[in-house]
């Protein structure tokens, strides 16, 4: 199997990308499931129902959440409804929603997916190794290919738990840092790893943001709304090539498509 985990999308500049980009890499790159991060798709802040089905139609399967998730109300009914989306796993029992899903593609692949957000620097949730724990146990029964993302601010964090699956997963991947690292690896027991997709979205900005918003508040400590910025777009992701019989990992690839320069597109 080939799929492809893209990094948080990030507002309008994000959705443009992957409405160009993500039906030319399933064709090119022969990808059989397509999953992102999609907690900032709306605007920067959560996602709605809008942003939801235009993901769909993109070419998007599976879409993870982390701590922007529910940010929109409106976003609620897709938590609560849709069963390709799903939000981390270790927020308090009751919250709208699911943190794991089995998919099958068209092709007949079967992969589980297992979203869950970090402690460190971040509400004090759940344990998110304990919980993932839970999660990939019935998983493991119906596939042996299965995605963690873990949406989390420490590295430190992000490589324990890709430690912690080796063998287990076949792909460890962080989000929200909406930074790329250059880390990719495949671990001794089969599990390709990376401690963050990075941003799909505006890079024109801080971290997503408008630069102009971001300086201010560092410079004065004073804040003001949060904007999301929307020039030069990039799609920043990983592609994953694995054995369905065992789930092992073969190969991991970082993919980064900047919308302004031609030379780096599929």
């Amino acid at each position: 199997m080939r799929f492809m985990f893209i990094g948080d999308i990030f507002g309008e500049a994000g959705r443009e990308v992957v409405r160009k980009f993500v039906p030319i890499l399933r064709q090119k790159k022969r990808l059989d499931i397509i999953i992102a991060n999609g907690e900032n798709v709306a605007g920067g802040f959560g996602i709605t129902p809008e942003t939801y089905l235009e993901l769909m139609q993109s070419g998007i399967d599976i879409i993870t959440g982390g701590n922007h998730t529910f940010d929109k109300k409106e976003g609620v009914p897709v938590l609560q409804d849709e069963d390709h989306v799903i939000r981390p796993g270790n927020y308090p029992e009751g919250t709208p929603g699911h943190g794991s899903v089995l998919y099958t593609s068209t092709s007949g692949h079967k992969i589980g997916v297992i979203n869950v957000m970090g402690r460190v620097f971040m509400d004090p949730l759940d344990c998110p190794f304990r919980t993932a724990d839970k999660l990939i146990e019935p998983l493991l029964q119906k596939t042996k290919t299965i995605l963690i993302d873990l949406h989390a601010e420490a590295t430190s964090e992000k490589m324990a738990m890709g430690w912690h699956f080796e063998g287990r997963a076949t792909l460890v991947v962080g989000t929200h840092t909406h930074v790329q690292t250059a880390d990719e690896r495949i671990l001794p027991g089969g599990t390709a790893y990376l401690t963050d997709a990075g941003m799909t979205g505006p890079y024109d900005s801080v971290i997503g943001v408008k630069k102009d918003i971001i300086v201010e508040k560092f410079l004065t400590k004073r804040g003001r709304r949060f904007e999301a910025a929307r020039g030069d777009p990039w799609l920043c992701g990983v592609i994953v090539e694995s054995d369905d019989a065992t789930g092992r990992a073969h190969s991991i690839e970082r993919v980064r498509i900047e919308l302004n320069r031609p030379e780096t597109h599929p």
